[in-house]
């Protein structure tokens, strides 16, 4: 009897001691940048190894341009232009290039930034012009009196601003056409969001849920915070939809003490208030961004979204919670440690 006691306290003392040297080792991976780059249905099976590939390497891609500034000094504002810029700029991503159709057969992009430590922020949204959306809503938020612009206001301003402008044509990719005219088939009320091949019902719309959005979360040497996060929308979407991407509070949200970028079924960010909630539960109620952004996932399950979250804290401390199957997401080290996933 007395072994086994002995024996149970060195196996608890073992156990302690092995926990204590993995946060240890947390704490000392520092993250000062996280991406996303949607959240859906996005499982290995219905994935070929040649398109695995291909995402792994941009959102790889991604973490490396932000990390680049970051690792010359730049701010975290920076480091978030970058990386975001990267997705946009890739096919693979319903953001930018990207892009989905809408019911007419139209690009309309969002994209919001906030600067954590002034709480500036900038959106743009419906935008069909602008190569960088990302770009735009940081142009609104420095150059600007405003805090989003939409459609051909916020065009005519980016502009007038000296930003890269291009014919909507460049948004076209066959993937994004076909998978309009897949839904255009069926009934005019359905939609549908990239990435999820789940069917949701909220009468009087027929959810043919597919997600996308990207997103980032920078942390820079003064310890400043910057969120960003740019979209396509919805597939089929009609009367100018806006989700919750250039929504301040809703997709995107920064203050001193964390950044949030989220990425899902936008209605029900919104209602949520779902980035803002994430940085209350951290003030009002001293949760970790761990079980911060585990709890607001929990409520917009609850409520019946889908999505994920992205956030990163001052300390260096990272969470990326989703109640899909999948989410495109990323992150880099003070040291330098790229780790990119895919699969829950």
């Amino acid at each position: 009897m007395m072994y086994k006691k002995i024996a149970a306290i060195f196996v608890l003392c073992i156990t302690v001691y092995s926990n204590s040297a993995m946060a240890q080792k947390i704490s000392d991976d520092k993250v000062i940048l996280v991406i996303h780059g949607g959240a859906g249905t996005i499982v290995k099976k219905n994935m070929s190894a040649e398109t695995e590939a291909q995402y792994i390497e941009a959102l790889q891609a991604s973490l490396r341009a932000g990390y680049a500034i970051l690792t010359e000094g730049g701010s975290s504002l920076e480091a978030v232009e970058h990386a975001i810029a990267v997705m946009e700029d890739s096919p693979l991503f319903n953001a930018g290039k990207g892009a989905v159709f809408t019911h007419d057969g139209k690009n309309e992009l969002d994209a919001s930034i906030m600067t954590g430590k002034d709480g500036k922020a900038g959106a743009v949204a419906g935008v069909t012009t602008i190569k960088n959306p990302i770009r735009a809503a940081i142009a609104v938020m420095q150059k600007s009196n405003h805090v989003m612009l939409a459609g051909k206001g916020a065009e005519l301003f980016a502009q007038n601003n000296g930003l890269a402008m291009v014919d909507p044509s460049y948004f076209y990719t066959e993937r994004r056409w076909k998978a309009l005219q897949r839904l255009l088939k069926k009934d005019s009320l359905r939609v549908e969001l990239d990435h999820d091949e789940k069917n949701t019902v909220i009468p009087p719309v027929d959810m043919d849920s597919k997600f996308g959005t990207v997103g980032c979360v920078a942390l820079d040497h003064a310890g400043n915070i910057t969120a960003g996060t740019s979209t396509g929308g919805m597939t089929n979407k009609k009367f100018g939809r806006v989700g919750d991407s250039p929504i301040i509070g809703a997709g995107t949200y920064a203050n001193k003490e964390v950044g949030v970028s989220c990425t899902g079924w936008g209605e029900f960010y919104i209602r949520q208030v779902a980035a803002y909630d994430v940085a209350a539960l951290m003030n009002y109620k001293g949760s970790t961004v761990q079980d911060a952004t585990a709890e607001v996932i929990r409520k917009i399950g609850a409520a019946g979204g889908d999505g994920g979250i992205i956030a990163l804290d001052r300390n260096g401390n990272v969470a990326m919670p989703f109640n899909t199957a999948g989410m495109y997401r990323g992150y880099v080290t003070d040291k330098g440690e790229v780790v990119v996933q895919i699969y829950k």
